[in-house]
């Protein structure tokens, strides 16, 4: 049975809903009977995830509302509150999940470094700050979901804002849930959703075909509501590529390098290649 907050009637807000995982998540909800807004740029996306929404939502499109909303934007998330409170009367679910990856180098321009942590990492925190004092009000069972990445755990060479955008997600999730449980009368989980290789605009890259490694959006999203009612905090995602074992052993091996004091990022250094892929084959540990 899924999570008491996903019952019908209540209410999921999903931002970067238009698409990806969160249009995957938008339509699950609106599928148990939920009423959704789905949150996003671009009023054409918009609209077509709306209809899409409708479309399986038992109350159509009176269960569904769509907002165009810069998360990096207090104001406009703060608006997108006050918006859902007066259509549905509070939130449920909230799915903090816009996030953009347009590439970064370490020493690029300070605007593109601003605009990925500002949806990134300040949508999330936006998000949460803003939401989750009205829902424990409400006193009802309910969650946040934010969606961090792998890339947030292991900080790979490659794409640092993402990184540290995404390392910032994890670390402000862990403090949310550390609140929530200790907050008198709240009724209210955070998880981290920490997805796998999944084939969306996000990580096509040009192609149009799903690669045999990638998991949809919707095995994502059944994954996701299968780990939350099982209690999981960090929601681990695996995908055809990776399975859990394989991020387990680098998620160790990156923690690894603070306790063992080797180089920073130690899986790519030459010197660690033979002792990462030992350490990756030796599962006792």
């Amino acid at each position: 049975m899924p999570h008491a907050a996903m019952s019908p009637n209540n209410v999921a807000v999903i931002t970067g809903g238009a698409s990806g995982i969160g249009l995957a998540a938008a339509m699950r909800f609106a599928s148990l009977g939920m009423r959704v807004c789905i949150a996003d740029l671009g009023a054409g996306r918009l609209a077509s995830a709306e209809a899409k929404i409708s479309s399986v939502a038992p109350g159509g499109v009176a269960d569904v509302m769509a907002m165009a909303v810069d998360v990096s934007r207090i104001e406009d998330v703060s608006g997108l509150e006050t918006a859902v409170r007066k259509r549905f009367g509070g939130t449920d679910i909230l799915m903090n999940n816009a996030g953009i990856q347009p590439g970064s180098t370490m020493f690029g321009a300070s605007e593109n470094w601003q605009r990925i942590l500002g949806v990134n990492l300040w949508g999330v925190i936006h998000g949460s700050q803003v939401f989750a004092p009205h829902m424990i009000a409400r006193g009802r069972p309910g969650l946040v979901v934010n969606t961090g990445s792998k890339q947030g755990i292991t900080t790979p060479p490659g794409d640092p804002a993402y990184n540290v955008s995404k390392a910032g997600v994890k670390a402000f999730t862990e403090a949310l849930q550390h609140e929530l449980r200790n907050t008198a009368g709240s009724r209210i989980s955070a998880h981290l959703m920490i997805p796998g290789f999944v084939f969306t605009g996000l990580t096509a890259k040009g192609r149009t075909e799903k690669p045999a490694g990638a998991w949809t959006p919707e095995q994502t999203v059944d994954f996701m509501i299968e780990r939350i009612d099982a209690g999981d905090f960090y929601i681990l995602c695996p995908d055809n590529d990776v399975p859990r074992c394989l991020d387990q052993r680098r998620i160790l091996w990156a923690a690894g390098d603070i306790v063992e004091n080797r180089p920073a990022l130690s899986r790519w250094h030459p010197a660690y290649a033979e002792a990462f892929a030992a350490f990756v084959r030796d599962q006792s540990t």
